[in-house]
């Protein structure tokens, strides 16, 4: 009985030997995936290089070993072909705005923007457009954000004694108001995405700096909506929107600044009906 358990042992010891070998060399046989070589060519340009001027630049990336957006491919590029590429990110998940650029030929952020599996079309990257160039990648945001400063975009009460001291509160109505608009993470895919922006940047304040600036004149909290209203209306602040609407097409959060701009309109007719009123 012993010398047949010990046969029997034997028995299942070699069976589950042969499979295990079997498995090993399946596994081992494996053929590698075939590589999938993706062009992605990218805009360069450094100032600080004498006699550099802007090109394309091109880069081979396997899509096998990349993630699946435009900004894992940036990456890479930077951590294992060319770390001199520059360019803005941060929190990768749509939030920051850091990393808007233009991918085959529209404003978007590269964070949320998906590679183009099709390796027969090279992916086409820019910087966003009509803006004063930092390097590469970079635009320069500082007439953006001297634009957004200029309609103070924070809660405005006309009276500062109690500031600080209470809740403002606000009913659920009113701040439903608010939705689609508080959402925007100032990227700028809208503005550089305007002609009329791009004309008159200087003094037109551009489809998200008016998103912003609507958002304020309706929160029922805020106190200065009529002098909101007035700073915006000379030639040029407001009144350079022509509804052409490459601003809503392009917004990377699905928003509606080109709606928020012609509600402004609206509530500036009234304002100005009121004021003639009372004069």
């Amino acid at each position: 009985v012993i010398l047949y358990i010990i046969f029997l042992c034997r028995v299942v010891l070699c069976i589950f030997g042969c499979c295990f070998m079997v498995r090993h060399a399946q596994t081992a046989a494996a053929p590698a995936p075939q590589p999938r070589i993706k062009k992605f060519q990218v805009y360069r340009w450094d100032p600080d290089t004498a006699g550099d001027k802007p090109r394309m630049q091109t880069y081979d990336i396997d899509l096998n070993t990349c993630g699946p957006m435009v900004l894992d491919a940036l990456i890479k590029i930077k951590n294992e072909i060319d770390p001199t590429l520059t360019f803005r990110r941060s929190c990768r998940e749509g939030i920051c705005g850091s990393c808007a650029m233009n991918i085959n030929g529209g404003n978007t952020l590269a964070c949320l923007n998906k590679i183009d599996t099709n390796i027969s079309k090279a992916t086409k990257i820019y910087p966003l457009p009509h803006m004063y160039v930092v390097k590469d990648l970079v635009p320069d945001m500082s007439n953006f954000y001297a634009q957004y400063k200029s309609i103070e975009p924070y809660l405005k009460k006309k009276d500062n004694n109690q500031e600080g001291k209470e809740q403002y509160f606000q009913s659920v109505e009113d701040r439903q108001k608010l939705d689609g608009l508080y959402e925007c993470i100032l990227c700028a895919c809208c503005s550089t995405s305007c002609p009329s922006y791009w004309w008159n940047g200087d003094k037109y304040l551009g489809p998200a700096v008016l998103m912003q600036a609507y958002r304020w004149m309706i929160d029922s909290r805020d106190e200065f909506t009529e002098e909101r209203l007035s700073k915006l209306q000379d030639p040029f602040s407001l009144y350079r929107c022509h509804t052409i609407m490459n601003c809503t097409k392009t917004c990377p959060k699905g928003l509606n600044p080109g709606k928020a701009i012609a509600e402004i309109k609206k509530m500036m007719a009234t304002y100005k009906e009121k004021k003639a009123a009372a004069s």
